[in-house]
């Protein structure tokens, strides 16, 4: 139907839960409602997990970007393997040069098995930094932002030790992620964001006491975006202020700082949108499930979720 959203959905480890969960939200009301939904696969590897999970009656009214990975049709479930690695990444791939092309309007991703990937010895560490390599994007401006309800959560880094990511808050890559931030806040409608931003130490340093980050790094990045006419707030204390109201977004320092509270409060119901990029692209924030692949018991909820925050945020661009 001319005019609607297209979507597309790779499924992400071929070993794992992700083509069920995709299969699962294509054949969602809703998201049929909200979009045209296109899953990225292997059709025979499609086929096998449908079949699997009792969905293969309802198959033939899906639609498929056909991404042909003939060495999986040996792969079984809840494996880790490299052709499990090159698959997934072949799918993601798929997507994003789909949405670069204009093919599809936006991309929504299953999970990856990181360990699969390294065995197949290709560079992953997250989504984010691979959408920007696959659109040339510097890397060093693309972001995560965690969703679910109202909430939104971005990070100044991810998949790195402690150590290294301390590291790697310095005043430009905080300034960059508010920054981020805020262009995603409003290609999602909100013309004017309000943005709360977390410390790197316990009680946001307690003016010094417990570290100066807050003090050297962190305020002047944040001094430096509000002259930018950015509506910015804090440091907080990562462990209270998402209990704060009126904020559009929260920004943290690190990956656990973000992803505790997420998982805490929307389990298995986040959306993962990569912010940075000149593409749509979101991906759910659970794991591969490997433990429960192919039974047909996954549950959906955060695909279908991050489907439609997709959708509603291409139409509201439009």
């Amino acid at each position: 139907m001319a005019g609607r959203v297209k979507i597309a959905i790779p499924v992400g480890d071929p070993a794992g839960i992700g083509p069920e969960i995709c299969l699962k939200a294509v054949l969602d009301l809703q998201v049929r409602a909200a979009c045209d939904p296109i899953i990225v696969c292997d059709e025979a590897l499609l086929a096998r997990h449908a079949k699997a999970c009792g969905l293969d009656a309802a198959l033939s009214t899906v639609k498929v970007l056909a991404c042909p990975q003939p060495e999986t049709a040996s792969l079984g479930f809840g494996v880790t393997a490299p052709a499990a690695g090159r698959a997934s990444i072949a799918f993601c791939a798929a997507a994003v040069n789909a949405a670069m092309t204009g093919e599809v309007d936006a991309v929504v991703a299953a999970p990856q098995n990181e360990t699969s990937i390294a065995q197949a010895g290709i560079q992953f560490d997250g989504h984010p930094s691979f959408v920007a390599r696959q659109t040339r994007t510097n890397e060093e401006g693309v972001y995560m932002m965690l969703c679910f309800g109202d909430t939104r959560i971005a990070h100044c880094t991810l998949h790195r030790s402690v150590k290294d990511s301390i590291a790697l808050i310095t005043k430009d890559n905080v300034a960059r992620t508010i920054r981020a931030t805020n262009v995603a806040l409003q290609r999602m409608g909100i013309a004017q964001p309000k943005i709360a931003v977390s410390g790197l130490n316990p009680h946001a340093g307690e003016g010094g006491l417990f570290g100066r980050e807050e003090i050297e790094i962190i305020r002047p990045a944040m001094d430096t975006v509000a002259a930018e006419g950015i509506a910015v707030s804090g440091p907080y204390g990562a462990d209270t202020m998402f209990h704060m109201p009126g904020f559009d977004a929260f920004v943290v320092m690190l990956h656990d700082q973000g992803h505790i509270a997420t998982k805490l409060l929307a389990q298995n119901a986040a959306a993962a949108l990569t912010i940075g990029t000149p593409i749509l692209f979101a991906s759910v924030a659970h794991g591969t499930g490997h433990d429960i692949a192919g039974k047909g018991i996954a549950n959906p909820a955060a695909m279908i979720e991050a489907v439609l925050r997709m959708a509603k945020a291409k139409k509201i661009a439009c």
